[in-house]
This record gives structure tokens, sequence and C-alpha cells, in this order.
């Protein structure tokens, strides 16, 4: 009865979503525990019916090394009676987890799920099939809920996502264990999904048996909800994919620039998901929160030309007149150039052309020291050259003309309002170690023309066309 229940299920749910076709080669995420033992033997069991090639892998992530090897010879001994190809992956999440500076969990699954589609490369597998099962589904659904989730996050673990297939999604892990029970199929357990250190585990050892005391059906009206958000998301996420469509004015792997003006006009629903789905598309939405996307919309609504927000992984947000730029690009940082009177450099990543030339006090009808942003007149005498242009670094320091005493640069810049990630490109020249002009903005008050002036040195910027 219970092997007629557990099969009738297991099928109902591939035909749903159409998980298999005639031959498939399907990739089986194999822990030992007993959902993935469940899975690979129903899989097994179907093989005939649907011809398909099977392959396991065991991915080993080497935090529970007194248990891993007892995981690694089950699987692989389960494998060898039923005839499948098992493979074994290694992973350092301790070490990567310091690296990506993430949590454990989040960790462990991107390394696994990179795992699993090296294995399914290597087998040839159009299918990868992962055992997660109704009790899981219920779990994540209130696991988002209490941290905070829209619709998509409410909406659960999908069925199938790309090439991944999740058959055992409509089966709760009481029946499970019932079907591996009577009919002998053994099986491990993972110590770790024991232990209340996780809140995964929270919910699954003390929150979900109260809750299906109250409703013995929790699970059906759960998967019932599921199914309808995620029928809804598909519907919403076509809309979103068709607007995104018509607002890309230009697009490349860190970058995506919308058009500005049907953007303030679309509805708080569908802009909203445009946004993430935007975001999405140059970095990944990881620590991307609704208060960012919230934020986002105030500058979209209520931002001026040139505003910016700055979200995590590098990603900034900017608005211009009739474009909203999103970038995880690295902000331009200029080269070194050397810079003698009578010549000029054109500053890559500025855009800006700078030129300098000498000029005597009768070759002037007058003081023109110029506007000390575009042009500037300074006293030659006191300046060693060639000059060095270069981008801003840690510690800089000047005396902004005018201002009477010595100031950080960094404190400038902000008081000037430039933008963080502008910052990088702005020249600053200087005269052996010191600045004498942060272009385009003020010189250095040492360096001021005074009456004893014989030589001046006169610095002009200018756009480029490059």
């Amino acid at each position: 009865m219970i092997l007629q229940v557990i099969t009738e299920q297991f099928s109902a749910t591939i035909a749903a979503h159409a998980m298999l076709q005639q031959r498939d080669v399907v990739l089986v995420g194999l822990s030992g525990g007993p959902d993935s033992i469940c899975l690979l033997h129903l899989l097994h069991r179907m093989q005939k019916q649907f011809e398909i090639t099977l392959h396991a892998v065991y991915v080993n992530h080497n935090l529970r090394p007194e248990e891993v090897q007892i995981e690694i010879s089950f699987c692989e001994k389960t494998c060898r009676e039923l005839n499948i190809n098992f493979i074994l992956k290694s992973v350092d999440v301790a070490g990567q987890q310091i690296k990506l500076g993430l949590n454990r969990q989040e960790t462990a699954r991107d390394l696994r799920y990179k795992a699993f589609d090296e294995a399914a490369y290597e087998g040839g597998a159009s299918k990868i099939a992962l055992a997660h099962n109704a009790d899981d589904q219920a779990e994540t659904i209130f696991m988002r809920l209490i941290r905070g989730s829209g619709p998509r996050g409410l909406s659960g673990i999908p069925p199938k996502r790309g090439r991944i297939v999740r058959p055992l999604i409509g089966t709760g892990r009481n029946l499970i264990e019932q079907f591996l029970g009577s009919e002998g199929i053994p099986f491990v357990i993972d110590s770790s999904n024991l232990k209340q250190d996780y809140l995964r585990n929270r919910f699954r050892l003390s929150l979900m048996p109260e809750l299906k005391k109250m409703n013995p059906n929790l699970l059906n009206t759960i998967m019932t909800t599921a199914s309808i958000l995620q029928e809804e998301e598909r519907y919403l996420e076509i809309i979103v994919t068709k607007t995104l469509m018509k607002l890309i004015s230009r697009k490349t792997p860190h970058r995506i620039e919308l058009f500005l003006s049907p953007l303030e006009k679309l509805e708080l629903v569908i802009l909203r998901r445009l946004l993430r789905r935007a975001i999405g598309e140059t970095e990944g939405l990881r620590s991307i929160s609704f208060p960012h996307i919230e934020d986002m919309i105030v500058l979209i609504r209520s931002g001026r030309p040139g505003d910016r927000i700055y979200l995590p992984n590098g990603i900034r947000v900017i608005k211009e007149y009739s474009i909203l730029t999103i970038t995880a690009e690295e902000p331009v940082r200029i080269a070194d150039y050397l810079l003698s009177p009578g010549d000029e450099v054109a500053v890559v990543g500025a855009g800006v052309v700078i030129r300098a030339s000498l000029e005597n006090r009768h070759e002037l009808l007058e003081m023109q020291e110029g506007d000390g942003k575009s042009s500037v007149l300074l006293d030659a005498g006191t300046l060693t050259f060639p000059l060095m242009i270069r981008a801003r670094r840690c510690g800089d320091f000047f005396y902004p003309r005018g201002f009477g005493k010595r100031k950080k640069l960094q404190d400038y810049l902000v008081d000037e309002k430039v933008p963080r990630d502008e910052r990088g490109k702005i020249p600053i020249l200087l005269s052996d170690n010191d600045i004498i002009w942060v272009a385009g903005y003020r010189s250095d008050e040492r360096f001021r023309p005074s009456a004893d002036t014989k030589k001046y040195l006169r610095l002009v910027i200018v756009q480029g066309k490059f």
C-alpha cells in the first residue's frame, strides 16, 4: 500500500512538471540520507519506463570528517548494488566561507550546486534530480515568512528550474521513511540535522510538529498555496520580461541601462520586480533586500540627475537625465602620466585633455589666473618638472586655494559632493610629492603666483572625444 501511494505521488509530480523525458541521463544528488536514498531507489525502479540512465554524486563539504567516510562508503555501496555510476566531489566550504564572507550554509549550498553542475557535465546528464520533499517546502516557506519575503519567496522551492528537478517535492518526509522501512532500504543520518544550531533544524525539530498538530493536513495546505503562488509568479515574470526588454537601452554582463521615462510610470508591483531582475542581470541578488529596492524607487521618482545609491556587492545605481544605470563594474581609476610645459596629455578614463604652457609676466595683458577649475595659473618657479598626473591615493592632502589651511583630499571631495565612484578618475597633478591642482576643481594655495613671480605655468583641462 505504501509503495503504491509513494509511487503514484512520485509519478504524478514528474508528469505534472514534465520532469523527465525518454532516454534522459539523470544525475541524482546523493547524501545517503533517507530523502536522497528514496529518490535514488524510486528513479531506479522507473529506469525501464523512461529508459533513463542514472548517475549519482556525493558532495563532500569537508565539514564532518568523522562521518563523511562512512557516508561515502555507504553511497558507493548502494550505487554498486543498483548498478549506478557513482561520482565523488569535494569542496572546501570553510576556506570559501572566509574568502567570500558568507555564512556556512550559503557557502555550502553554492559550492554544492557548482559540484552538481560539474558532475552533470562529466556524466553528460540532462537532468539533476534533488531530494527536496514536501516538509522541506513547508519549512522553507515558513522560514521566509518569518525573515520577511515577497510572493516569490513565499512560493517556495520550485519543482523544476532549468535542468534541476525535484520529484519528491509533493511527498512528505513521513511517507518517505515509511517507504524505506517497509522495503527494508537502509540509509544513514547526518548528525548535523539533529542539532538545533541552524534555523531550519529548529523549525524541523520544534515548530513543524506543533503546526502539524494544529493542522494535520498542513503539508497539503502549504503545497496548494505554493502551487498557486508559483503560477502567479510565472505569469508576472512573463510581464516583467516583456517590460524589461522594452526598457533596456544598453546592456553588458555587469551593466544595464534603462530608459528612465517609462520606468517612472510603471506600477509599483511591476517596478519592484523589474528592478530585482535588472540587478540580477548585473551581479546577483545576494544581500539585496526590500529596503534596497525601495531606495531605488525613491531615486527613480524623486532623485535628481547625477544622484546615485550604493548597494551591496559593489552595485551602484545612477540616475541620469534619461537613463537609469545599474552597474557592478569597477569604478574607473586613471593611470599615471607625466606632463611637461608645452605638452598635453589625454587622460584615458577621465575623458579629458590637460595642457601645460609657460607664460611670462610681460606676455600677459593682465593677471588672467583662470577660474581655478578648467584653467589655472601657477608660479612655475616653485614647481619641479615633469609634473605627475595620477588618481587620488589614501593620505593625500593639499591646501585648497582660498581655504587657508591644509585639508585631506578625501574630505575635500566629500565636501564637493563628488560621488564615491567618480573620485578615482579625477586627475590629481603633483610637483614632486605635492598636489598642485585637483583638475577641474581647485588649485593649491602654496603655488599661487605672487608679485615676485617671473614665470607662470598655465594648466587647462578640456573635455576630450574618447
